[in-house]
């Protein structure tokens, strides 16, 4: 599949592509709105609410979101018992994580007291930042693996052959795709620190912006179609 019109139709068609789409729209307006503060609150205000309306819309996106996470634990945690173990953390995190950004949704949107909104979102941030621990652990075991197993394509085969380069190929596609899912997942830890334990860094408006960008264009390239 060459068309690139294609590819972005199929991208969009996936509820991560349209998650991933908003998101940078969320992340940019974020930024424009530290950039144009003190010279143009106008044009801020605007990029505020652009940026407040692209989470509001997210969160409606990820309805039933919770769901992936208990199917995997369902159907396959992992292949081995210290997998299975990293996968149970990782995805109860997560599904906490979704389940509760219901109702931060819901409060936030007037649905339910918006005094909820706050303990809602401390509570859905700190189960994404475990959940976030868990799968940096698998992914980087998962690249070990990977490298060792490359190593071992090469030095048990001394000729070249097209199976050994499609083999090692197929490996550093599935290391570079891990990369990516490890940059996303430690930017949103830090976008989950930032509701957790505000501080001065996790919660600057440029250190928000850019790790929601890296996030969403780590999910852009591991989501786009090959």
């Amino acid at each position: 599949m060459n068309d690139k019109v294609d590819k972005l139709v199929i991208f969009l068609a996936k509820r991560d592509g349209i998650d991933k789409l908003v998101k940078t729209f969320q992340y940019v307006s974020k930024l424009l709105v530290w950039h144009l503060e003190t010279t143009n609150p106008n044009a801020a205000h605007r990029a505020k609410q652009c940026e407040v309306a692209s989470g509001m819309s997210r969160k409606a996106f990820r309805s039933g979101r919770f769901l992936t996470g208990f199917n995997t634990l369902r159907r396959n945690p992992g292949p081995t018992p210290t997998y299975k173990f990293l996968s149970v953390f990782g995805n109860a995190g997560e599904m906490v994580y979704f389940f509760f950004d219901h109702f931060t949704w819901l409060s936030r949107i007037g649905v339910l007291d918006a005094n909820l909104a706050k303990r809602m979102s401390f509570i859905s941030a700190f189960g994404e930042s475990v959940g976030y621990v868990f799968f940096c652990v698998i992914e980087f075991m998962m690249i070990k693996e990977g490298i060792e197993k490359e190593r071992r394509i090469k030095m048990s085969l001394l000729s070249e052959s097209k199976e050994k380069e499609d083999e090692i190929k197929k490996i550093k596609v599935d290391r570079l795709m891990r990369l990516m899912a490890v940059a996303a997942n430690l930017a949103d830890l830090i976008i989950g620190l930032a509701d957790i334990e505000p501080n001065p860094f996790c919660n600057h408006a440029i250190t928000l912006g850019i790790s929601g960008l890296v996030s969403a264009w780590a999910g852009w390239y591991r989501n786009w179609p090959s």
